[in-house]
């Protein structure tokens, strides 16, 4: 509460005890005094937590506009139609400029920010034959060391095989 009271300013004090002071904002040099009307609090000066959106217009609503421009032939009609919608008269050139051109991808709101990527067919398949081919030569190692394996179990076999050969002859 005492700060409060330290905001507002009291205006009854003489001029004599202001003069070569500066002056609070709101106090008038009038040197009039009285009660709570010479008291004056700073106004709010907050600023909005929002800000206003951009707003986005249908090209279903441009194509109503410019119909609705065209149709405004006393003079102020058109003024009148930009306030009613809260529109600016470049608003309304854009959209005729692309009406003009003819195209209805002109008169629907662009899609800000980067653009999708669509995934290309012809990488997913090599992906798929990549992955298909790491299996199949996995499977080749695996067959080829399989072989070797054999050969070797199988030249054991000669070598034990030779020697009860010579043995026996």
């Amino acid at each position: 509460m005492e700060q409060k009271e330290t905001m507002l300013v009291d205006v009854s004090k003489g001029l004599e005890e202001m003069e070569g002071a500066h002056r609070a904002t709101g106090i008038s040099t009038s040197g009039r005094t009285g009660g709570l009307a010479d008291l004056s609090v700073a106004p709010d000066s907050e600023v909005p937590e929002k800000a206003v959106r951009r707003r986005r217009f249908t090209a279903e609503y441009k194509r109503r506009i410019l119909r609705e421009a065209e149709a405004c032939k006393e003079q102020g009609r058109l003024g009148a139609l930009l306030r009613r919608e809260g529109l600016y008269s470049s608003n309304l050139i854009t959209w005729q400029r692309q009406a003009e051109r003819g195209t209805l991808e002109a008169l629907s709101p662009k899609k800000r920010g980067p653009k999708e990527k669509k995934p290309d067919p012809s990488l997913r398949r090599i992906a798929e034959l990549e992955k298909v081919t790491q299996k199949l030569e996995h499977k080749l190692r695996q067959a080829e060391l399989i072989i070797a394996a054999q050969k070797k179990i199988a030249e054991i076999f000669q070598m034990s095989s030779e020697p009860k050969d010579e043995t026996n002859s």
